[in-house]
């Protein structure tokens, strides 16, 4: 904290200002203490590879340890960005060095920003400033994006006419460039966005504070990206890339955990199924904010993960709809997911995922959601099911009886005592599914027994802890999502096991069109698809659809 500076903005002198500069002094101390005491930051960055990044090979590589951007021998026009693709940011604490290599230089740091369409290696949105001139290091620019937000020293309030309003001054621009270090020196940025109040520190002094009021056009989550500005030659690195999700104060969070492909079209559609999920919670439930990540191909148990670190430090739900059996996503986390579940983080599981070996990862799934499907135990059958009446809890309200044909799972493995579960959809399945030969799937003593019974396809826990859990052994055919109560019930469940309340009516959605749901889709369509006849499947539950149009 400087002295002239302090005195220059608040107009204090003598004793006054003395002890303005002492609080102040300790206030940074103690918050530099606070800091480094902290935990949960992740590195973004190996240290030695670009991985988990994607940007212009020509400037973008790893020296020295660090990642470095140089235009010199590759000149580029226009911007261009390297860009973490492992995931989106939405409450965090981003802590990023840089300095440059250069007379010249122009760069900052992208956060929930977005990539610009047909163009590549191009993005738009929040930007934390930095270069060798002395204006606008520290300051918070929109790429693309309503340009200058907020200039270092100032306060700012953005409303709904997209202009920055400043509110206080608390820095002068000139004087404020005593805080940033000079070329090859490292500089120590520290972002943070809490809902839609933006704070940026550098080299340990706050340099902007914006509130983004803007309700069109601001910003919740996107992608964290660095820049290399078109113009003169440069060189800029970055270092020390470490990010810690915050909770989301204001809302609830859904991470969906969606697996890579396995069956034919439209089949085990994983991500297409969490992404229209996702698109309509973010659309119809207040309060709630989902987010998908993408198991791709790969092999050995750190590919059948989120690749970011971060991916469920702020969640509140934890989605899984993917394959299970022992390539489960959830077997080589099982100790991750349980730490989460006692803090009150909810599990839901959608169709294959309820599926785990029994010993561990099936004891834990009795705990988190309240039962699973057990090989030798639980069967798989292609069958009509005839829903007809529901129980009185929150996950029914808007649930009409609904008639569907889907693989749905029965007869699953439920603890002894089934206290705090409640099944939400039964039927009774035709004999024929119950006479297949004994095997892990096909059919047992236990199931034969059962004859004319209904049995549970779908069902809810309550934890004594307060979490929840929620298993859903539907949704083999991507188009069962346009059937609105098969598609209700499972928005109501992950609104629910969020811990929100379900509203009267259910969570209300428009039913989506069979082009609609054939976006995102894993392939192509096979040969011999009938289009027309999917349709007609569609229209045949328009009589029983309850969903708001």
């Amino acid at each position: 904290m400087h002295r002239r500076w302090l005195q220059t903005v608040t107009g204090l002198a003598g004793p006054a200002l003395v002890a303005l500069t002492v609080l102040g002094l300790c206030l940074t101390a103690a918050s530099a203490r606070a800091a480094d005491g902290e935990q949960g930051f992740k590195s973004l960055f190996d240290g030695k590879t670009l991985t988990g990044w994607e940007g212009n090979p020509d400037n973008w590589r790893v020296e020295d340890g660090v990642i470095t951007g140089d235009t010199s021998g590759h000149p580029i026009k226009p911007n261009s960005f390297l860009i973490w693709r492992q995931g989106k940011v939405d409450d965090f604490e981003l802590r990023v060095d840089y300095r440059f290599q250069s007379e010249w230089g122009n760069s900052g740091v992208q956060f929930r920003s977005f990539e610009v369409p047909d163009a590549k290696w191009a993005v738009g949105g929040y930007q934390a400033d930095c270069e060798t001139g002395a204006s606008h290091s520290g300051g918070l620019y929109g790429e693309r994006y309503r340009g200058i937000l907020a200039r270092r020293g100032q306060k700012v309030v953005i409303g709904d006419d997209h202009k920055p309003k400043i509110v206080e001054l608390f820095g002068d621009v000139a004087k404020m460039q005593e805080f940033v270090k000079p070329t090859n020196e490292w500089n120590s940025y520290r972002i943070v966005a809490r809902g839609y109040h933006i704070t940026q520190e550098l080299n340990g002094h706050l340099m902007i504070d914006l509130t983004d009021q803007d309700s069109a056009v601001r910003r919740r989550s996107g992608i964290i990206a660095l820049q290399l500005h078109a113009g003169k030659p440069m060189r800029v690195q970055f270092r020390n890339i470490l990010l810690k999700r915050l909770k989301m104060e204001d809302t609830k969070k859904v991470v969906f955990i969606a697996g890579r492909p396995s069956h034919g079209y439209a089949q085990h559609e994983h991500h297409a199924g969490c992404l229209l999920l996702a698109r309509l919670l973010n659309k119809n439930v207040p309060g709630l904010f989902a987010t998908v990540y993408r198991i791709l191909p790969g092999k050995g148990p750190e590919a059948n993960w989120p690749q970011d670190p971060t991916a469920l430090d702020n969640a509140d739900t934890v989605v899984f709809f993917c394959d299970g059996g022992k390539n489960h996503p959830a077997i080589g986390h099982l100790d991750e997911l349980d730490k989460l579940t006692k803090k009150g983080v909810g599990v839901a599981c959608i169709h294959y995922a309820v599926e785990v070996p029994k010993g561990q990862p099936g004891d834990a799934f009795l705990n988190w959601i309240g039962g699973y499907f057990e090989t030798f135990w639980s069967t798989n059958p292609n069958w009509t099911a005839v829903y007809k009446g529901f129980p009185d809890h929150p996950i029914s309200r808007g649930v009409k009886p609904f008639t569907i044909e889907d693989e749905w799972y029965y007869h699953m493995r439920f603890p002894d005592e089934t206290k705090g579960v409640t099944p939400i959809l039964s039927a009774i399945p035709p004999e024929s599914t119950r006479q297949g030969k004994d095997g892990p799937y096909s059919g047992n003593p236990a199931i034969r027994a059962r004859k004319g019974m209904a049995e549970v396809t779908a069902w809810a826990l309550q934890r004594p802890d307060g979490s929840r859990g929620f298993g859903f052994t539907g949704a083999h055919w991507h188009w069962n999502w346009g059937n609105d109560s098969f598609r209700t019930t499972v928005l109501n469940a992950i609104v629910w096991v969020a811990g929100l309340e379900v509203p009267p009516g259910g969570v209300k959605s428009k039913t989506p069109t069979l082009e609609e749901l054939m976006v995102n889709l894993d392939s192509k369509p096979s040969r011999g698809f009938d289009k027309a006849k999917i349709q007609k499947m569609l229209d045949s539950w328009k009589p029983q659809q309850t969903a708001a149009k």
